[in-house]
């Protein structure tokens, strides 16, 4: 076993163990405040539950209705004209939806095209560039009951655009198009 592993195999239980010791040295009862935060943990997890399902639904509907579908007849033009796959667009629409279903469309991708194909690179790149802006918003800005939430979509959804276009590019300069 390498150095490498060694360190990540202990580094985890080294890092308990030192939380647990200073907490004790500051005189803090450790065990009281995990169970605390485990019963926070819990009541968050179910306080998020209506928004999360919620939003499977709202995904749920948009693919099984055709709008995807359509969606993506309607942009193939101009992602031809851009020299864009439209096989990726599907993955950048809903990465900011969901990233259960963006995984599960970059697998698919990589099993028909293969994981050295452009679109294979394609697809995982942009899976790692972006983020669940919509996910995020809905359940973790509904859970803490933040209302006004239109700044933080704007950003969001620009940062999701800038990792599209920028997963695009890098993956055309480094390995072609």
């Amino acid at each position: 076993m390498g150095i490498v592993s060694t360190i990540s195999l202990w580094l985890i239980p080294i890092m308990i163990g030192f939380i647990l010791l200073y907490g004790t040295y500051k005189r803090v009862p450790t065990y009281e405040s995990f169970v605390e935060g485990g019963k926070e943990g819990i009541k968050i997890a179910v306080s998020i539950i209506p928004f999360l399902v919620g939003m499977l639904v709202a995904i749920s509907v948009f693919r099984a209705s055709g709008a995807l579908g359509f969606l993506m007849e309607f942009l193939r033009p101009v992602l031809q004209a851009i020299g864009v796959p439209a096989e990726i667009a599907p993955l950048a629409i809903i990465r900011p939806i969901s990233g259960t279903a963006a995984l599960g469309m970059t697998s698919d991708l990589i099993g028909t095209y293969g994981p050295d194909s452009y679109i294979g690179r394609l697809a995982a790149v942009l899976q790692g560039s972006t983020d669940t802006t919509f996910y995020i918003l809905t359940v973790y800005f509904g859970a803490v009951g933040i209302k006004k939430m239109g700044d933080a979509l704007k950003v969001g959804l620009l940062a999701d655009l800038v990792g599209i276009i920028a997963s695009i590019v890098i993956v055309t300069i480094v390995f072609g198009g």
